[in-house]
């Protein structure tokens, strides 16, 4: 099939979790899941945790609406399930992916007053989930919280807010945590629930996915291309599809390709770009530097002193980007360190 990543529109948006009903590489995730629905003693909030991009969203939002669609653990349906999987067209799909169904409440960052997207979920939005909780079912059924993610409960008081209602569960209630890097929850939010980590996909469970999101947006070549240089995350294959990151990415080499020479105009406008709103652009970026590292370290492994600066520059690099994308920080900063130092070890 030909290429067509020059007909495609310049921004790329993949569906959101709660309208994908498609999940690819975390079967026995899901199993555990629904094993633990069936036995009628499932825990009563779980962590899911791993790498941005991979699907986590994604199974909170389909375990969600398989125990919505099915408030009976017991029934047939529940027991001659082989997955969590609720069509499509089902009347709770269709309100899950409206935001409409009243027994689902989703803790995730919202715009502000001034239409700017938030950095953190606020303590007024987890008190949300004292009165959700202290209601009785809409239907009749279970009541489910999604905390999208739990990262960015970033102040004490949201975090002591939500720990305060998973010490009190009531009864039929389910809390779904989604997590980059439980390590840095609260150590009493990680006791209260039951941990269900994730690994990064297959390379070919990445293009499945892609492809499953994008339809027609991409040729077979160009999603096979993406996938195999996507780390296991399906975010970051799509976001190497977008033109607009495409070009971003060509940038980045340009730049990293004048080591040791900077142009802090182009950093300044490179910085700019990285919003923290948009995170497949920071993933964009943070990929082709590493990308680019990793080159290095390949051609360098005949001078010991050269690799080891290359190293330290390795693991200094992924450690901020691990605290700018779990903290969602500032970009700038972050780029004008990295670019400072790529060009102290280049010199």
């Amino acid at each position: 099939m030909a290429s067509r990543t020059s007909e495609r529109e310049a921004t790329i948006e993949p569906p959101h979790p709660r309208e994908t009903t498609a999940l690819f590489g975390h079967g026995a995730a899901e199993e555990a899941l629904l094993a633990s629905y069936r036995s009628g003693r499932i825990a009563h909030a779980w962590l899911i945790s791993g790498p941005l991009g991979i699907g986590k969203a994604t199974l909170a939002y389909r375990m969600a609406r398989f125990v919505l669609a099915h408030r009976d653990p017991t029934v047939a349906a529940v027991r001659s399930a082989r997955s969590l999987a609720v069509n499509v067209d089902d009347p709770i799909s269709r309100r899950v992916a409206a935001k409409s169904h009243s027994d689902l409440l989703v803790l995730e960052r919202t715009p502000s007053e001034s239409g700017q997207m938030r950095t953190v979920i606020t303590v007024e939005q987890v008190r949300r989930t004292v009165a959700f909780y202290g209601s009785t079912a809409g239907e009749g059924g279970w009541r489910v919280c999604i905390v999208d993610s739990a990262d960015e409960l970033k102040y004490p008081e949201a975090s002591n807010a939500l720990l305060k209602v998973l010490e009190e569960p009531p009864p039929r209630s389910l809390f779904l945590l989604v997590s980059h890097a439980p390590g840095r929850l609260l150590p009493t939010i990680r006791s209260r629930c039951r941990r269900l980590p994730l690994r990064p996909l297959a390379s070919a469970e990445v293009a499945k996915a892609a492809a499953a999101a994008l339809g027609d947006d991409a040729s077979e070549e160009d999603i096979r291309k993406a996938s195999a240089a996507a780390d296991g995350s399906v975010a970051r294959a799509i976001a190497l599809l977008d033109v607009e990151h495409l070009a971003m990415r060509e940038r980045i080499v340009a730049l990293l390709d004048k080591l040791p020479m900077t142009d802090p105009r182009a950093l300044h406008t490179l910085g700019d770009s990285l919003d923290r709103s948009d995170e497949a652009a920071f993933a964009t970026f943070v990929d082709t530097v590493r990308d680019w590292l990793s080159a290095r370290i390949n051609r360098e492994t005949s001078d010991a002193p050269r690799l080891a600066q290359l190293a330290e520059v390795w693991e200094k690099f992924n450690s901020t980007a691990r605290d700018v994308e779990v903290f969602n920080l500032e970009r700038k900063p972050m780029v004008f360190s990295v670019f400072g130092s790529l060009a102290e070890t280049a010199r």
